[in-house]
């Protein structure tokens, strides 16, 4: 007997998927998380629900002669010349209908929770995509960097791009602080450098380079990407998930809406290079 069609189901764009008689599970939709928010700036200030947040950002202080403040009759004002605010001004959804009939009959009780899960996994997708997009945005590039000078080379001159960086804010950067993502091809040649490197004594596996963290990023469109951490915030506002009956229907919303603000709050320390063959 030929299987039923779903009513908002479908295996492609024009063809529904079959109602199972029996559906004992589903094979869930693999994929990474989120690289971004292992880097992100998370401290700002103000509360983002309201539509945006402030992110200070200090000018370092000045050394002057002994009695300098005495003969002005005061100290140098705090200037806070780096404050960035980030609008969350990029609203996104994920609308998805789902027939009363197709979860009743598909066989699997919970598909309304597992698609849930799925868009939340679309969403922390969508965040890291676009927050390496924001990094190139306001970074500055490296050139230069062929695979005629070996990799190791090549990711310590970036490392060193931050590391020695001085202006108004910063005066060098302790390695420690700094981060670097690379597409996987290179996080692959890298391997047997990184699982060299014992595990810090916290016991957390964090992957290191050179004093460096080093992640493997499928989501950015340059081979490499360095900066000190918290280089670009992202807050995020997510609607309260609640499904319901659509009006005149025996449908059911199954949808995510979320709003986002990206913006880079240390673009003078951010680095990034493609590596020419």
């Amino acid at each position: 007997m030929a299987r039923t069609d779903a009513l908002s189901i479908n295996i492609d764009a024009n063809t529904a998927d079959k109602l199972a008689e029996i559906q004992g599970f589903v094979i869930e939709a693999i994929q990474k998380g989120a690289v971004s928010e292992k880097m992100k700036n998370t401290e700002y200030s103000g509360d983002p629900t309201t539509g945006s947040v402030e992110i200070d950002r200090f000018k370092n202080a000045q050394v002057d002669d002994y009695g300098t403040a005495r003969a002005a009759g005061a100290g140098k004002k705090i200037l806070n010349t780096g404050k960035v605010t980030i609008n969350i001004n990029e609203d996104k959804e994920i609308v998805e209908e789902i027939a009363k009939k197709d979860v009743k009959l598909y066989g699997i009780a919970s598909i309304m929770d597992k698609r849930k899960k799925n868009q939340a996994l679309r969403m922390i997708a969508d965040l890291d995509t676009r927050f390496f997009a924001q990094m190139v945005t306001d970074g500055t590039e490296i050139t230069g960097l062929t695979t005629a000078t070996p990799l190791v080379d090549n990711l310590e001159s970036i490392i060193q791009s931050i590391e020695t960086t001085q202006n108004d804010w910063v005066d060098g950067v302790d390695r420690e602080m700094i981060e670097i993502s690379v597409k996987p091809a290179i996080y692959g040649k890298l391997l047997n450098y990184i699982d060299s490197v014992p595990n810090p004594i916290s016991g957390l596996k964090e992957d290191v380079f050179h004093g460096v963290k080093i992640y493997s990023n499928h989501r950015q469109t340059k081979d490499i990407i360095c900066a000190i951490h918290g280089a670009v915030g992202q807050p995020v506002t997510v609607d309260d998930y609640e499904p319901e009956k659509i009006q005149l229907s025996n449908n059911y919303d199954c949808s995510l809406v979320y709003s986002r603000g990206t913006k880079a709050v240390m673009p003078d320390l951010i680095r990034y290079a493609d590596i020419a063959e």
